[in-house]
């Protein structure tokens, strides 16, 4: 059962929180980006980033209305959840690594970026454009993503590492 037309009136509570804390993790994970490194603001916007990523990908295990079942948007979120821990773990170490920062920032921008293709597949399919479910997931994903490549290249250049 791919694909309901599901008015917006039926969602659910957990459909609106995941909405909800989606559109917040995507402001909060812009302006992380935007942002100095290692100041306070940044910490207080990568926690907060961090904190509404969990309410994303924990409501995500409480929206079935697509599938039916646990389908490839659960495991997208399971993705997320490792890459989002991947990223909070070198900069929360008391004994950092060498290069620790480019872990952190790599993990926490491909974090950001995820949650942008997730976004952008989401519209895909909402704005009913003419082709396939998995044609336009799939063509929204990619897109985002090699964007963030052409993006993740040049600020690797401008970072700084130990």
């Amino acid at each position: 059962m791919w694909l309901t037309n599901m008015s917006i009136t039926h969602y659910s509570f957990i459909s609106w929180l995941h909405i909800a804390t989606a559109l917040v993790a995507m402001a909060l994970g812009i302006w992380v980006l935007a942002v100095k490194k290692g100041t306070a603001l940044h910490k207080k916007l990568g926690y907060s980033y961090a904190l509404a990523m969990v309410l994303v990908n924990a409501t995500a295990f409480g929206i079935y209305h697509l599938m039916g079942k646990f389908g490839p948007f659960h495991l997208a979120a399971l993705v997320s959840i490792i890459t989002l821990i991947a990223g909070l773990i070198p900069a929360m170490k008391k004994q950092r690594a060498k290069n620790w920062r480019f872990y952190h920032l790599t993990y926490m921008y491909w974090s950001v970026i995820g949650l942008y293709a997730a976004f952008f597949s989401e519209l895909a399919v909402r704005i009913k454009l003419s082709a396939t479910f998995g044609m336009l997931v799939f063509s929204a994903t990619f897109i985002t993503i090699a964007i963030g490549f052409i993006g993740h290249w040049y600020l690797v250049k401008k970072w700084k590492y130990d």
